[in-house]
């Protein structure tokens, strides 16, 4: 029969698959599926129509693209969506000061060299220090569709930094499961945060793209940090570069007869180790107290820069008398054998303006009642209280468990 010759002989005429049929093929040994492969090739849903008329030809149909076997992620086909797609949800908690991320899947990864994927996110505010505002979920391992289902929260998120800030999302490859250098991010991406309405959460479903380049300032403050900048905004910020913020609650006690002076936590502060972080405490001082009762000083919190510090001071006398007074509050790095790095400071005074002002005379103004409130730090050192060596006159207080 001439369509079933072996190969190395001349090649076989075209025939219609009609024609084929027509052939009978029952006398004589039954040929390998192979060799009728040939007249039959892989048939999709766009070339059927071309079977119904009898000039088609089999050649046609063998001009069809084939299929593919790891379809790309719904989208457009070009490098951002091939990346894979990151799915989370953005919730601004303006009553408390907080914002929360929460991690959901991912989906379509590009796996590396390696071949398989142990992922986590990464979440960063810009602009900023980029170890400041860092934060990271658990990591799934050898999947290119991880579920994390994880929130991140950052703490004293205010409505200033909605309106300016963005956040930074990167799925990340674990190096340490894989026993080699940290590898470059497998996709990011980037969230105005102005757009997120307060106390609203809003879900999110967005491709992921390849990192932009970032670059580091000349001139820093805090030249010993480890600080990185938007490229586009690096200049911008390096003359009025963050410091961070502390959360501090005032309430003027009528039993005790005195101001209770909450020190709970620090976010985002200035990198001043080598490392990336910082050793930080905080020091407080009343003037024009004189003497061991008006100075104090938290335990140091290590290799961090978002402490949770939740002690709790008192200073004696009549709400008339402080209301004259001057409560001075400053961050510092710790360093065993040689002075201490100031981070930053905030004043809290009759004299003041603006939230630091409103917070002190509203504790003031009313008995027994707490008011919590986030203040940002400036980077210039009080004349009054702040010296770069240890005070032997700052004493420790208790630890403080819990606050209303």
């Amino acid at each position: 029969m001439e369509g079933t010759a072996p190969p190395g002989r001349r090649r076989p005429p075209r025939v219609s698959m009609q024609e084929h049929m027509a052939i009978d093929v029952s006398p004589g040994p039954i040929r390998p599926i192979r060799r009728i492969s040939d007249y039959f090739p892989h048939f999709y849903a766009f070339a059927e129509p071309a079977l119904h008329t009898r000039d088609q030809r089999a050649p046609a149909i063998l001009s069809a693209p084939p299929p593919q076997p790891d379809p790309e992620p719904p989208g457009d086909s070009d490098d951002s969506t091939a990346l894979g797609t990151l799915e989370f949800t953005l919730l601004f908690d303006a009553d408390n000061s907080a914002l929360h991320c929460t991690a959901h899947r991912a989906q379509g990864l590009k796996p590396p060299a390696s071949g398989s994927v142990d992922t986590y996110v990464k979440a960063n505010l810009l602009p900023g220090a980029s170890k400041a505002s860092q934060l990271r979920t658990h990591t799934v391992r050898g999947t290119r569709g991880p579920v994390w289902e994880e929130t991140l929260t950052y703490h004293g998120f205010t409505r200033q930094d909605a309106g300016r800030k963005t956040l930074r999302l990167c799925v990340c490859e674990d190096p340490r499961l894989r026993r080699r250098r940290r590898a470059p991010p497998l996709g990011e991406l980037r969230v105005p945060l102005r757009k997120l309405v307060p106390n609203r959460a809003r879900s999110f479903n967005i491709c992921l793209e390849k990192r932009r380049l970032t670059k580091r300032p000349k001139s820093l403050d805090t030249a010993r940090g480890m600080s990185l900048y938007e490229e586009e905004q690096a200049e911008a910020e390096t003359a009025g570069e963050e410091r961070g913020r502390i959360l501090l609650s005032l309430c003027y006690s009528s039993q005790r007869g005195g101001l209770l002076v909450g020190i709970l936590r620090c976010a985002h502060l200035a990198p001043m180790d080598a490392n990336g972080y910082s050793d930080p405490f905080v020091r407080l001082f009343l003037h024009p107290n004189l003497g061991k009762k008006s100075k104090y000083k938290t335990s140091v919190r290590r290799k961090t820069l978002n402490p949770e510090f939740n002690e709790e001071f008192f200073y004696a006398g009549p709400r008339e008398e402080l209301a004259q007074k001057t409560l001075l509050v400053s961050v510092w790095d710790y360093d065993l054998g040689m002075a201490d790095d100031f981070i930053g400071g905030v004043q809290l005074s009759s004299q003041a303006s603006g939230e630091q002002l409103r917070h002190w005379c509203e504790c003031l103004g009313h008995t027994d009642h707490r008011l919590e409130l986030w203040h940002p730090l400036d980077g210039v050192p009080h004349q009054l209280g702040d010296k770069p060596v240890q005070d032997p006159a700052c004493r420790p207080a208790p630890q403080w468990p819990g606050h209303p």
